[in-house]
């Protein structure tokens, strides 16, 4: 299941939601929201896997990536 590190009020992040409710997919069965504001175990996940603090972070699998627009796009290829 794709994971997807991220907080609310982080305007990228927001931006990847987004496209996730527009392509229609489900929390809990296509995808799951982590918590990763500073100082939340989500974000020390966020750098233990991918390297450096930063969000949104989408984990699927083998595939990481940091940038919203490429979340985007993959999640596009993905499901569409």
């Amino acid at each position: 299941m794709i994971r997807l590190y991220q907080y609310d009020s982080c305007p990228y992040c927001y931006r990847v939601r987004q496209a996730i409710h527009t392509l229609g997919l489900t929390e809990g069965k296509d995808y799951i929201l982590v918590e990763a504001r500073h100082g939340t175990q989500g974000r020390d996940e966020v750098i233990k896997l991918g390297g450096i603090s930063q969000v949104p972070f989408l984990v699927d699998g083998e595939t990481k990536m940091y940038e919203s627009l490429d979340i985007i796009d993959y999640l596009r290829n993905k499901f569409t």
